[in-house]
């Protein structure tokens, strides 16, 4: 069946750009034309800036559960951790379920159309697997589709909880599979079938030893899907890598044949010059997330400097202390300008690719998302241009990056499926679902 949108103004892509009244033509799930000129008179009006879907590149969608929760006292990212585990020691399959799903209809609303879930809460507590060992992988596929949104599943390997090979307890039992057959085991059973895509994890230097990163990176790249690895999130973790293996975790991937330009580096926090030069001589590409990594008082990663590596650049919500790309985008470079007292090392259009593009690209999706064009996924998003935020602008994408926020945005198309019309979703009430997934968790605790 062919749908036809009308666009006014359109932001087409990092090449195209900005074009005025676009007319997009969607076949099932994909864009088949995009042309300009006269309304036709059976397109559908998409109002305000109409964009590519916004692709949340990392994810971890039960940490949604702890906004507002982490906020008080002291602390720092290892105090914080306790607090998840807490949660994650909580979650039942249907519990997941429902969690993910409203945190999903969340992003939809916020106009993210693919997200990228680096999942590792798979079995029960205790670390007793499910009959069916990817039973939690099939409530986020459930969650995902329920919510109109494309995921991309990456089964995360997580087998030690420090790089001294000490083993996961407690809430960390859940997270585990004893060794990378195990892990495979479970992939290879993983859910499939329409808005689902499906890649690799390895969790960290600090949770899997050398040769079972090697193991991961070798499967992914014989099986042509995306890799991500949490990489010098933490000046601790960077130490007791240097301790172990006298080489930096940035080291340690190159040695073991996780980097390449289909793998992404998360966080990317802590590294040396000659870190940086690794990343960008492989074509990494970095996987930003701002609001977690200023909520966890993490640091500043050298966004720029890998940039002009060569290294590529997406964006995440991570742990959702907030959804809103927008916001990640733009602390991108306001981030950059706190540390260098300078202005403009990244350009509105350089961090709206972040967003699309970019965020495909860690997707394994480089050629099907993060653009409007004939073969692409009709993922389309509408930003009002005249909301209090965004009115009297002359540079929509430039007012947009930087002044927008997720209440912007009032229509999303995902695989050629109206999800949200007029700010609300196809699900009806996202904050009550929020509320009925979340409240559960804390009752008599």
């Amino acid at each position: 069946m062919l749908t036809r949108y009308f666009a006014e103004r359109a932001w087409l892509g990092p090449d195209d750009g900005l074009a005025d009244s676009v007319t997009i033509e969607v076949t099932g799930d994909r864009i088949t034309a995009v042309s300009s000129g006269g309304r036709p008179n059976d397109a559908v009006r998409l109002p305000g800036l109409v964009m590519p879907g916004l692709v949340n590149a990392h994810s971890h969608a039960f940490h949604r559960a702890l906004r507002g929760r982490t906020h008080t006292g002291r602390g720092d990212f290892w105090s914080w951790r306790e607090q998840m585990y807490t949660v994650a020691d909580r979650l039942t399959p249907d519990g997941y379920l429902a969690l993910a799903r409203a945190c999903y209809a969340e992003m939809a609303c916020a106009g993210i159309t693919t997200v990228v879930e680096f999942h590792y809460l798979h079995h029960a507590p205790g670390g007793t697997p499910y009959r069916d060992p990817a039973e939690m992988s099939h409530a986020l596929a459930s969650a995902a589709a329920d919510a109109g949104v494309h995921l991309v599943l990456l089964d995360t390997l997580y087998l030690q909880a420090d790089v001294d090979g000490s083993p996961l307890t407690g809430p960390q039992s859940r997270f585990g599979d004893g060794d990378p057959d195990r892990w495979l085991a479970r992939v290879e059973a993983a859910p499939t079938g329409p808005g689902l895509s499906t890649g690799a994890a390895i969790h960290s230097v600090r949770g899997c030893p050398p040769e079972a990163m090697r193991f991961a990176a070798e499967w992914a790249r014989h099986n042509a899907v995306p890799l991500h690895i949490h990489l010098s999130e933490q000046v601790k973790e960077n130490a007791a890598c240097l301790a172990r293996y006298g080489r930096t975790p940035a080291q340690l991937c190159a040695d073991t044949g996780v980097l390449d330009a289909d793998t992404t580096a998360v966080h990317a926090t802590h590294l040396t010059d000659a870190d940086i030069a690794l990343l960008g001589g492989h074509g990494t590409i970095a996987g930003f997330c701002p609001t977690t990594e200023r909520d966890l008082a993490d640091g500043i990663g050298p966004a720029t400097a890998l940039r002009d590596a060569g290294a590529g650049l997406s964006l995440g919500s991570d742990s959702h202390a907030v959804i809103d790309l927008f916001e990640e985008a733009r602390a991108v470079e306001l981030n950059e300008r706190l540390r260098t007292m300078r202005r403009g090392g990244h350009g509105a259009t350089e961090l709206l690719a972040a967003a699309t593009a970019g965020g495909a690209a860690s997707a394994g999706q480089r050629d099907s998302a993060g653009r409007i064009a004939a073969g692409f996924r009709a993922d389309l998003i509408a930003v009002d241009t005249g909301s209090v935020r965004l009115a009297g602008a002359d540079d929509p994408v430039a007012a947009t990056v930087f002044a927008a926020t997720a209440a912007d945005v009032t229509d999303v198309v995902a695989a050629g499926r109206r999800v949200v019309t007029e700010r609300r979703h196809r699900l009806g009430d996202v904050a009550a679902l929020l509320s009925t997934a979340v409240h559960p968790l804390f009752q008599d605790r």
